[in-house]
């Protein structure tokens, strides 16, 4: 009986495509290509394992899912489909299938699903999740860079495995945050974002998880922190690469022993919290250097989630625009249409911001257009508006020398006395580069050092041995 398998498509090309596929590797395989010719054959017949496309000739295929648990309850299912959506994913998922494969699949992959779903003794389908999934999910795009992201969230709705969201800033870390919570077990209890890169050192311990009164200077009353107020659903610390090397050290050891203490505090606290951390930071070169710790790392990225930069997914680009028109106009904004050669345009820009800022320019475009139709005419003046101008504190970058062969060049001209030579490069780098850093960040120690990934103490003591006044610096800028 393990060996037969029933496929439900109605695309006879690839029916036959995973039929051969199928067959090549010793399984039986009956096809049909409707759900009441499914409902028939599982009525009459036992089988090991049931694939199915979700639009079918008479129906969905996923929504008539209950007739089959109740025909085959111990059967695994693997859903495919061509609407390629995080609501089809997480739909997939809530029937308890096996896997979810969004078209086009690779077959290979698919074959050794089927070999594992046939072989596992576990019944995956027996757990659903209680809560409805709500309409409106925050992600949107259909790209193949976007269904590895949806099939991440999937597994992780029914556990509590820790996550960590890796990706570029605006790629939209906090709402696959939102969305593991939303959509899984602890949707119920509060979110509750934290943007460890805001908090001062000296309080993130307090801010995570609390004080007592009389703790120090200030502590006038007791305050429970993040942790705490997570009880019962997820805590999100997002920009968890610019935590301090200390703060890092109490979190492990919260992390390890599932316990906290608020600062000044005696009574030991038990987590009762999803953790989902995110960084745009590499967290790998930052460990290296002793900036992050190891041990953290492991025990934050049980499930690392990787999101794509919006110039890897420029296919969602046009989805994403018209997304965003329609919440422009949810918001009180002009009611805005966009042609495919607006959308193509748009989907040829780098957008390096990505996903926030594609966002931010389309409520502009929205603002600012003058017919209610968006053509290529109307997003050209704009984008070259941003063109023109760069962020606030930065000047446009003149071609220059490869860095190798400028750092020759100056190595030809200097003559520093022996034992100088790195001293003297290492300030050479470091006084532009200080100088940079400070102009971007509008002579704000603190955001420098973190621009830089250094503490805030060393760029103090570097500033004063190199006679870098940051007030000078920003009027440089």
């Amino acid at each position: 009986m393990k060996r037969r398998i029933l496929l439900v498509e109605d695309d006879a090309s690839i029916a036959l495509v995973i039929t051969a596929a199928l067959e090549a590797e010793g399984y039986d395989v009956t096809h049909c290509t409707s759900i009441a010719d499914r409902d028939e054959l599982l009525a009459g017949r036992q089988y090991g394992l049931m694939l199915t496309d979700v639009v079918l000739t008479d129906g969905d295929g996923m929504e008539s899912l209950g007739r089959v648990r109740e025909a085959a309850p111990h059967m695994p299912v693997i859903i495919l489909s061509a609407q390629n959506t995080l609501d089809t994913a997480v739909r997939a998922s809530d029937t308890g299938a096996f896997e979810y494969f969004p078209k086009p699949f690779d077959l290979d992959e698919l074959v050794r699903t089927v070999r594992q779903a046939i072989g596992s003794s576990e019944n995956v389908g027996a757990e659903e999740i209680a809560e409805d999934v709500a309409p409106g999910l925050p992600l949107v795009g259909r790209s193949p860079a976007m269904q590895t992201v949806y099939r991440m969230i999937t597994r992780v709705l029914r556990n509590d495995l820790t996550v960590l969201i890796l990706g570029e800033s605006g790629t939209g870390k906090e709402l696959v945050a939102e969305a593991i919570h939303q959509l899984g077990k602890r949707s119920a209890g509060p979110f509750i974002a934290v943007n460890t890169a805001a908090i001062p050192g000296d309080l993130i311990e307090s801010e995570l998880f609390g004080h007592e009164k009389g703790a120090f200077t200030g502590a006038v009353t007791r305050r429970i922190g993040k942790f705490e107020q997570a009880r019962g659903g997820t805590l999100f610390l997002d920009e968890i690469g610019d935590m301090p090397l200390e703060a890092q050290t109490r979190l492990l050891r919260a992390l390890q022993s599932g316990r906290i203490r608020r600062v000044g505090g005696t009574e030991e606290i038990t987590l009762d919290c999803r953790i989902v951390a995110a960084t745009n930071r590499d967290l790998e070169p930052m460990i290296v250097a002793g900036m992050f710790r190891e041990d953290l790392y492991y025990r934050l990225a049980v499930v690392p989630i990787s999101l794509p930069a919006l110039r890897e997914r420029a296919d969602d680009i046009e989805a994403l625009a018209r997304h965003f028109l329609a919440r422009a106009a949810g918001e009180g904004l002009p009611r805005r249409q966009l042609t495919a050669a607006g959308a193509a345009l748009l989907a040829r820009q780098t957008w390096r911001g990505n996903v926030r800022e594609l966002r931010n320019f389309v409520y502009r475009l929205a603002l600012l257009a003058r017919d209610e139709v968006i053509d290529a005419a109307a997003i050209e003046p704009l984008l070259a508006q941003d063109r023109a101008q760069p962020p606030v504190g930065l000047a446009l970058p003149a071609p220059a020398a490869d860095f190798a062969e400028a750092l020759a060049s100056w190595l030809a001209l200097e003559n520093p006395g022996e034992g100088d030579l790195y001293s003297a490069a290492l300030a050479a780098f470091e006084r532009p580069l200080f100088l940079h850093a400070l102009a971007v960040t509008g002579g704000n120690q603190l955001r420098a050092a973190r621009l830089l990934g250094i503490n805030r103490n060393t760029l103090r003591k570097r500033l004063s041995e190199l006679a870098i006044d940051p007030e000078d610096a920003l009027a440089r800028g």
